[in-house]
């Protein structure tokens, strides 16, 4: 009985220590986030104390592009921008790409997550089919609830109609949600379509050569990542200052 009793135990350790380990959990990385620097709009705003860019909002748009903005598939004028885009690794590029960004937040909500605009000039008072309002746009790029329906953005009107205009809370004006919608709206531009990415009829006005706003997005493309190796100033020469800058929000051109 006791040789029975150590052949079960020896039996049972074997067994244990046997039994296969669980397997390792996979773990999901982000890719790696390199800080973009700051643009004239946003360094200005942080000597007067105004509102600047958030640092984390660069993870947000690096995060949020993907591989097709990195190879090239994109358009031959983002060279105007970032000279040595195709040459650079894809960590340059993801933080060229959050430049990018905080220059069109610049041009488009003076870097202010909750401006609103209300526009009147026919070609872009248009009626936004999910809130019923026109000439509408908000948030750091300057989307609409519509936006929800053609790129597929996290906006909920039902949600955000019984809130303040101004609530940071209001999924719009969230600088998460607008600025992945942004990234969308780009891709659809440049990737899906095939279209420059600065292009007379694209979404913004503040990306449409020749229109104001455009002078106030392409002062703001003066410093961008060393990577792009941009010397001087970007060839659209813009002539307007910071200061218009602030005042003059750029248009969604729908």
């Amino acid at each position: 009985m006791v040789l029975l009793a150590l052949a079960s135990v020896t039996l049972g350790s074997e067994c244990q220590t046997s039994r296969p380990a669980p397997a390792a959990t996979a773990t999901v990385k982000s890719a790696p986030v390199k800080p973009a620097p700051a643009t004239p709009i946003d360094a200005k705003k942080a000597e007067l104390g105004g509102k600047t860019w958030e640092p984390e909002w660069d993870a947000i748009v690096e995060n949020a592009v993907p591989p097709e903005m990195l190879s090239t598939q994109v358009p031959r004028d983002v060279k105007r921008l970032c000279p040595r885009f195709y040459d650079m690794s894809e960590t340059d590029k993801r933080a060229f790409w959050a430049y990018f960004f905080q220059g069109l937040a610049g041009a488009e909500a003076g870097l202010n997550p909750t401006t609103r605009a209300h526009h009147t000039e026919p070609e872009v008072a248009t009626r936004d089919q999910v809130s019923g309002m026109s000439g509408r746009t908000e948030g750091l790029l300057q989307l609409t609830y519509a936006d929800e329906k053609r790129y597929g953005c996290d906006f909920d009107w039902k949600a955000d109609r019984a809130l303040k205009p101004h609530d940071p809370v209001r999924t719009i004006l969230q600088p998460r949600n607008n600025l992945e919608c942004g990234v969308k709206i780009l891709v659809n531009q440049i990737i899906v379509q095939h279209k420059p990415l600065l292009y007379r009829s694209g979404y913004w006005s503040t990306l449409q050569p020749g229109r104001p706003s455009y002078r106030v997005f392409a002062r703001q493309m003066t410093n961008p990542p060393a990577a792009c190796g941009l010397r001087g100033k970007s060839s659209a020469r813009p002539a307007t200052t910071t200061t218009k800058a602030e005042a003059e929000p750029g248009r969604s051109a729908q």
